[in-house]
């Protein structure tokens, strides 16, 4: 836990100097719609929540502000467009400050009240509010915030990804209990989890989304529930982690209920931060491990998967209120040109991958394998460290049983010697043989397919008593005493003290 805490205080807040940014010196390049905003609140009803600044015990309806992005035909008019101070007056609303003035927002929420910051409030984003949606349908991509982060942290990705045809939906990360994380982070992380999950659920009723092309896009803290949403959620196709708390807190997610790595078996991107100077490590005393290892990463084997990091990036750019707001660590932080340059990077990275898994687009499939050099991305910004492919579908007893099911169990020999010409390692255990036998055995009608079952078994398993006992218990049931005989004797010359063998024999005399 104070791993954790130091960690995410050390790449989230400790910043100095002045920012030089702007939305349009970023230079995303939007797509063919214009791009739709709306927010509201709506509520979770299987959960109790408390409001903790109105300091009274009451328990509420866990409330949900939700905030989506969604693709327009409609024409642009920039009257209509959404300002920073507009996005900002939202975070407000989520941080419980409702009434608060809007000269307060700066300093109360983490940014000084700088003349640039200022200027960021008054700059205008790319969507309109409440424009009417496209009649077409479209992927839609859940966004899981950082710790304790507003639903529009990156609203210019989200912006971004609608205007190339996505619908984003987004709501406030929040405690389990309030808004403030109390309890342990496992605690929290499940509230993170179900709150995608009941967002998976809100984007699916909009009649403009294509529900079997759902992913998540996460940052920090967000990465954690994310991966315990997939674990447990089929739903989930594809998912981008923006140098998600996987990375940085993997037994946190082992101590899930949900953890299990069998179910995340989808195409997966992480993009890093650069590496963090040594200075830092000391000064903050964060564990050099924590830069090096990615044991998530490494014990993933069903998802088609890509690591990625960026170099000019420290942990808190690769949202958009980081890139804008956040002050600048010296020992540490890059240009801001060279960290609106990244930020760009990682947006185009997180369309390309969207596009490859969710809309089968093969170029944007070869930007990804490709090297960044190729896609014109020098090698000191980003490097491409490491590919996974997702390993085969194991052949299992299942797969064995299904087709040997197919075939009425007739000629398994010859079946099996086909099925080892495409799984070579493939051998049926000899105690799922012998339950499969005599799960046919005792039902009237599969009694003669259980004898095949066990003759195939005694091939494989020729050494095997109990094999031998049990085919010999299957033609003593169908009434053969003869070949009953003969196989209760060969049990009892691989183990005389058979005594089911001994005892059968003595009644078939």
């Amino acid at each position: 836990m104070r791993l954790f805490l130091v960690v995410f205080y050390t790449f989230t807040f400790f910043y100095s100097g002045r920012s030089q940014t702007s939305l349009l010196e970023i230079g995303l390049t939007h797509g063919n719609y214009n791009v739709g905003f709306t927010h509201y609140l709506t509520h979770d009803a299987t959960r109790t929540y408390q409001k903790v600044y109105d300091w009274n015990s009451k328990k509420i309806i866990r409330p949900m502000h939700i905030s989506i992005w969604y693709p327009s035909e409609a024409s642009i008019q920039k009257a209509e467009k959404i300002s920073v101070l507009d996005y900002m007056s939202i975070l407000k609303t989520e941080e419980e400050w409702e009434y608060l003035p809007d000269e307060q927002i700066l300093n109360w929420f983490y940014y000084q009240n700088t003349i640039s910051n200022q200027k960021h409030l008054k700059e205008v984003a790319f969507a309109q509010k409440n424009i009417k949606p496209s009649t077409n349908k479209f992927p839609a991509i859940v966004y899981a915030p950082s710790f304790k982060a507003s639903s529009i942290e990156n609203f210019a990705i989200c912006e971004y990804l609608a205007s190339h045809g996505y619908v984003v939906i987004s709501s406030p990360s929040k405690g389990a209990d309030n808004k403030l994380f109390t309890g342990s982070i496992e605690k929290n992380t499940e509230a993170q989890a179900r709150d995608i999950e009941f967002l998976i659920a809100e984007v699916s009723k909009l009649p403009y989304v294509e529900k079997e092309k759902i992913g998540t896009l996460s940052f920090s803290f967000g990465g954690l529930s994310d991966i315990i949403s997939k674990m447990r959620n089929g739903t989930i196709k594809a998912m981008v982690s923006l140098d998600g708390t996987i990375k940085y807190n993997y037994r946190a997610l082992k101590k899930s209920p949900s953890f299990n790595l069998e179910n995340f078996d989808v195409p997966f991107i992480h993009m890093s931060q650069k590496k963090v100077p040594e200075q830092v490590l000391k000064e903050d005393k964060i564990d050099p491990k924590l830069d090096e290892t990615f044991d998530f990463f490494d014990d993933i084997f069903k998802s088609k998967a890509y690591r990625f990091k960026f170099h000019n990036l420290s942990h808190a750019y690769f949202s958009t209120l980081g890139v804008l707001f956040h002050k600048r660590d010296t020992r540490q932080d890059k240009s801001d040109k060279e960290i609106m340059e990244s930020y760009k990077l990682v947006a185009d990275y997180t369309l390309n991958f969207l596009n490859a898994f969710l809309k089968n687009d093969s170029q944007a499939f070869q930007f990804l394998e490709n090297k960044p050099e190729k896609n014109r991305i020098p090698k000191n910004i980003v490097t491409k460290e490491q590919v996974k492919e997702a390993k085969q579908n194991v052949f299992t007893f299942s797969d064995f049983n299904e087709l040997s099911k197919k075939n009425n169990y007739r000629e398994l020999e010859k079946l099996y010697h086909s099925i080892l010409k495409k799984n070579p390692e493939y051998r049926p255990e000899e105690w799922k043989l012998n339950n499969l036998g005599l799960q046919l055995l005792y039902n009237p009608k599969t009694s003669t397919k259980a004898i095949k079952v066990f003759s195939f078994a005694t091939l494989l398993y020729s050494d095997s008593a109990n094999l031998f006992d049990s085919l010999a218990e299957a033609y003593l049931f169908v009434g053969n005493k003869e070949k009953a005989k003969e196989n209760f004797k060969k049990s009892l010359t691989l183990n005389p003290n058979n005594n089911n063998a001994i005892q059968k024999l003595e009644i078939i005399k």
